[in-house]
């Protein structure tokens, strides 16, 4: 929004400027026109402008000619000329006797000229020096166009200053007195008029003059094209300061985002070592505390093989919670294991394992083309964690004689069912005793955490269903600050 309304207001004010330097053109003709076999001429001027030998100020004049065949060749006559009446006042273009463009009508001859009133212009393209006395001046050739600009000072009761540019520099910038000295001719003329006329006489196929103008300034006929227009060069300098803004506005949001992303990534980090010193704390230490008891009991009772054989079967048992523990921690930090298919994979083996055994049939419908969704090791353990505390409790508290696991996923979602067909429970038992349903409060609270969704169906001898729905592009729901002091606690 800012950078449109810096656009506008440089592009209004770039149009209120030009509008204000408009040049003061008095007069002018823009159209082509042929001129051929004239004789003296008619006035184009249409009384439209005048000056008498009582003016003082300074005029700029302005013709383009483009002459029709070769001087060299065929000697001719051709001038944009000024009159007072019928009087023939300064011309410019074709002195019949100079053979070049010059000025004729003055009150000067040229120095390499010989025919008195006539002065040839200086070029910036003069003839070679071959050619004698013709040398300082430029031969009108056919399909080699010029422009002349000609001031006239105008001089009270006297000869008017004239000072003529045979094709001068009008680019930026360009002034009456920055022109070259191989373009200026200066000399003296009566420039008193009030008709222009455009003649020709003599041979060839006449002149065509076009882009006429009379104007209070040089400047007035400078040719500044847009792009080199002060109000053009600061809308692009506008531009370029906004591009460069947006651009570094953009990699500092780049770095900003990369250094959010560094940072969630070593909270993440962060998360995931309390994470497994919790796990290796709660699952581990308690399970070898045990094995330690149970072996020291066995050492107390060596003597009683009926206890031994109890604490023996005790200690089987602990060793075998030890090393599926073991297992899935080794599962949960391994880089692998970061995705959907390997959630799925574990899943199943697990529960193989679990219920392996046991009168409870433990079936899977778990879908084989799964997107291969990335998982962060938090949320893929807190997955795991609620469905491996869903079939536990089956497999401990439900009696159940099937257990179902199915597992699919639509688009980013993943939706997780285990149900069973055991004894169930009463919504009412779980919320005046929690302890009857273990760790119940802690699937609802590791659903909470990821950002999922648990919904759980129990109704006494019809069984139990847990429904785990989780968006896995959504961000990470973890509160590191808790996390963090339950590892210190722990």
């Amino acid at each position: 929004m800012f950078r449109s309304a810096i656009i506008v207001a440089v592009t209004v004010l770039a149009t209120l400027c030009c509008l204000s330097s408009r040049a003061t053109i008095l007069w002018g003709d823009t159209g082509a026109r042929l001129v051929h076999n004239t004789g003296a001429g008619v006035d184009i001027l249409g009384s439209k402008l005048k000056r008498d030998d009582t003016a003082s100020d300074a005029l700029y004049f302005k013709v383009h000619v483009d002459p029709l065949s070769d001087v060299a060749s065929e000697p001719y006559l051709a001038a944009f000329q000024l009159f007072e009446g019928d009087q023939e006042r300064l011309a410019i273009g074709n002195a019949q006797e100079a053979w070049g463009y010059s000025a004729f009508a003055t009150a000067e001859t040229g120095p390499s000229n010989l025919v008195a009133g006539e002065f040839n212009l200086k070029s910036a393209h003069p003839e070679p020096a071959n050619l004698g006395l013709f040398r300082p001046y430029e031969l009108p050739r056919h399909d080699i166009e010029r422009t002349v600009i000609f001031k006239v000072q105008f001089v009270p009761g006297g000869d008017d200053l004239v000072t003529v540019w045979l094709n001068p520099n009008v680019g930026r910038g360009a002034t009456d007195k920055n022109q070259l000295e191989s373009l200026t001719t200066k000399f003296k003329a009566n420039a008193s008029f009030d008709q222009i006329r455009l003649r020709h006489n003599g041979g060839g196929n006449g002149w065509i003059f076009s882009d006429m103008a009379i104007a209070t300034s040089f400047n007035d006929f400078v040719v500044v094209r847009f792009w080199q227009s002060w109000w053009f060069i600061t809308l692009v300098a506008l531009t370029l300061l906004t591009g460069v803004g947006t651009t570094v506005r953009i990699v500092e949001q780049k770095k900003f985002q990369l250094q959010l992303q560094r940072a969630e990534s070593e909270s993440a980090l962060e998360r995931e070592r309390a994470r497994i010193a919790q796990d290796l704390h709660d699952e581990l230490g308690s399970q070898l505390t045990r094995i330690s008891l149970l072996s020291g009991l066995v050492r107390a009772d060596k003597d009683n093989p009926g206890q031994v054989a109890a604490h023996a079967s005790k200690l089987s048992l602990s060793a075998d919670e030890t090393v599926r523990a073991l297992e899935e921690i080794v599962w949960a930090v391994r880089p692998d294991s970061d995705t959907l298919q390997s959630l799925i994979d574990y899943m199943t083996h697990f529960a193989g394992e679990l219920f392996d055994g046991s009168p409870t049939r433990c079936r899977l419908d778990l879908s084989h083309d799964l997107p291969a969704l990335p998982l962060p090791p938090d949320k893929r353990h807190n997955i795991f964690l609620i469905v491996k505390e869903a079939l536990t409790n089956t497999l401990k508290h439900a009696g159940a004689g099937e257990v179902l696991v199915a597992a699919s996923a639509v688009g980013s979602t993943l939706e997780i069912v285990v149900t069973d067909d055991g004894k169930g429970f009463a919504e009412a038992d779980t919320a005046a005793a929690p302890g009857k349903r273990n760790g119940l409060g802690n699937m609802r609270q590791r659903a909470a955490s990821i950002g999922g969704k648990l919904d759980m169906q129990s109704t006494p001898g019809k069984g139990t269903s847990v429904r785990l729905t989780v968006d896995l592009a959504g961000g990470n729901h973890h509160k590191p600050a808790q996390i963090t002091a339950r590892f210190q606690r722990a």
